[in-house]
C-alpha cells in the first residue's frame, strides 16, 4: 500500500471508531440518570442520611450527565475501537509480533478494569468516608456533582493505570531494559516510590488508604517480576 492508501485507511478506520463512540453515547444517554447514581454510589453510601449532592451551576447537572453518557459510550464502543486499531496495525505485524501483542492487548484491558474496579469498590468507600467526617455541626458537606465527577474519572483513570504496571515491566523486560535480578535488587527502592505513588493517587493523605494503594501495587511488582522471568528477553537472544 502507498502512503495516501495507508491514510485512507486510517481515515476509514476512525470514522468506524467515531460511529461506534456515537452509537454508544446515544444509548448510554438514554440510561444517563442510572448511570451517574452508579457512578456516585461510593459517595451515597459514605454519607449520613439528609445528606445529598448539590449542583450550583444551571449547567452543571447537564453536563455531568453529558459527560457520564460520553465516557459510558467510549467503555461500551471500546472492543470496537479496539478491532479496528488492531486491523490497522496488525497486517503490518509479523507472527511473532502479533503472538506477542493479543494477549497483551486483552492483559491490559483486563488490568485497567480491575483497578478501575478495585479504586470503586474498595477505595472509595474508605477515602469518601474519610473526607466527609470532616464535617461538624456547623460545617456541612455538601459535595456537587462536578466536583465529584471530575474526581471519580481522574481516580478510575489513574487506578487502572497503575494496575497496567506488570505488563509495563514485562515489556521492559521483553526489550532488555530490565531483569528479574534487576528488579530484585532495586525493590528497596521500587517500595519507596510506590508509597510514594500512593501518597499522591489516594484522595486522602491517611495511612490506611495510602496502604490500600500501596500493597496492591507491590504485588503487581511481584507479577511484573514474574511476568519479566517468564516473557523477558533471553541471554541467548541478546547474544550476536
Amino acid at each position: 500500500m502507498s502512503f495516501i492508501d495507508h491514510l485512507e485507511e486510517l481515515r476509514h478506520r476512525i470514522i468506524l471508531c467515531l460511529i461506534a463512540m456515537g452509537i454508544g453515547f446515544a444509548v448510554c444517554y438514554a440510561f444517563k440518570e442510572p448511570l451517574f447514581r452508579i457512578l456516585m454510589r461510593p459517595l451515597t453510601k459514605a454519607m449520613e442520611p439528609g445528606q445529598n449532592m448539590i449542583f450550583t451551576g444551571l449547567t452543571e447537572a447537564f453536563f455531568c450527565y453529558l459527560k457520564t453518557a460520553l465516557l459510558a459510550g467510549l467503555i461500551l464502543a471500546m472492543p470496537v475501537i479496539m478491532y479496528q486499531i488492531w486491523c490497522f496495525v496488525g497486517p503490518g505485524l509479523y507472527n511473532k509480533e502479533k503472538r506477542f501483542l493479543m494477549p497483551l492487548v486483552f492483559l491490559s484491558i483486563f488490568f485497567f478494569i480491575a483497578g478501575a474496579l478495585f479504586g470503586y469498590f474498595i477505595v472509595f468507600p474508605f477515602a469518601f468516608k474519610y473526607l466527609l467526617s470532616f464535617g461538624t455541626d456547623v460545617i456541612h458537606p455538601m459535595p456537587s456533582m462536578a466536583e465529584y465527577f471530575s474526581l471519580a474519572s481522574i481516580l478510575l483513570l489513574a487506578f487502572g493505570l497503575v494496575f497496567e504496571l506488570p505488563l509495563v515491566l514485562t515489556m521492559l523486560g521483553r526489550v532488555g531494559i530490565v531483569t528479574p535480578s534487576f528488579l530484585g535488587r532495586n525493590r528497596k527502592y521500587a517500595i519507596l516510590l510506590i508509597f510514594t505513588a500512593a501518597a499522591f493517587i489516594t484522595p486522602t493523605p491517611d495511612v490506611v488508604n495510602q496502604c490500600l494503594m500501596a500493597v496492591p501495587m507491590m504485588i503487581l511488582y511481584e507479577v511484573g517480576i514474574l511476568g519479566v522471568r517468564l516473557f523477558g528477553k533471553r541471554k541467548e537472544e541478546t547474544q550476536p
